[in-house]
């Protein structure tokens, strides 16, 4: 069985780790913000379809560690190269294909950890 409080403690170090609010934390994951809300309020605890959605997103966090706070956090996760990042200005300068599709880009969005976004519209 899950401890509450001891899971919103180390959720909090989650958001702490990875530098998010919990509102960020909620876009990035795929859940409800009002969900991360009452997990830490300690009105819900967290279901199978939230902890999983939270492995998916941040596989440095250990599952065992994140139930029941055995094992360690951050997990040894094998370290691939990480994709060179684009800098705000390069989104720009990007030329996509469009003749085997036939379709036209309308427009392109960019959403940044912190949860805040760019659109980028043709005029």
């Amino acid at each position: 069985m899950v401890n509450s409080e001891d899971f919103v403690k180390r959720l909090e170090k989650l958001f702490q780790y990875y530098g998010l609010s919990a509102a960020a934390f909620a876009d990035r994951t795929g859940v409800q913000r009002s969900s991360i809300s009452h997990l830490l309020s300690g009105r819900n605890k967290p279901s199978l379809e939230f902890v999983l959605k939270v492995i998916k997103t941040f596989p440095e966090v250990n599952l065992y560690w994140l139930l029941n706070g055995k094992g360690e956090f951050p997990a040894d996760v094998p370290k691939s190269e990480p994709p060179t990042p684009l800098k705000p200005n390069d989104a720009d300068k990007i030329e996509l294909s469009t003749e085997k599709s036939g379709k036209e880009i309308d427009k392109i969005i960019i959403f940044y950890t912190d949860g805040s976004f760019k659109s980028y519209q043709e005029k």
